[in-house]
């Protein structure tokens, strides 16, 4: 069932995405934050600033496995943020919303991709 809803809604998502007019392509305007925590245990905030549209971003800083991932992602784009779980855009997900969208530190994130 749960599979079938998250391929449901992925489907939806993918035609959402491909309505969208060309003209809002290129840039999500204004920074994007999340937070993760170095080799030493310390947390650091991460930063987007004006990612590009319609592309996956792994964070660089938690793409690899064997690193905790990041939380607490703010979205202060001028787009739509979905959040990914998992490195290059797999995994459970969760949207932003645009300017000011944010999730709690119990929101994990390894990638993102902007609308």
């Amino acid at each position: 069932m749960r599979l079938r809803h998250t391929v449901a809604t992925a489907i939806g998502t993918l035609a959402l995405t491909l309505a969208l007019p060309t003209a809002s392509a290129g840039a999500a305007t204004g920074p994007f934050t999340y937070v993760y925590t170095d080799s030493t245990g310390n947390p650091h905030v991460g930063l987007l600033s004006d990612p590009p549209s319609r592309a996956c971003l792994s964070l660089p800083e938690v793409t690899d496995p064997s690193v905790q991932p990041a939380h607490t992602p703010k979205n202060y784009t001028s787009s739509v943020a979905t959040v990914f779980a998992g490195p290059h855009c797999t995994g459970d997900y969760f949207s932003l919303r645009p300017n000011g969208g944010h999730g709690s530190d119990r929101l994990k994130v390894r990638s993102v991709v902007f609308a």
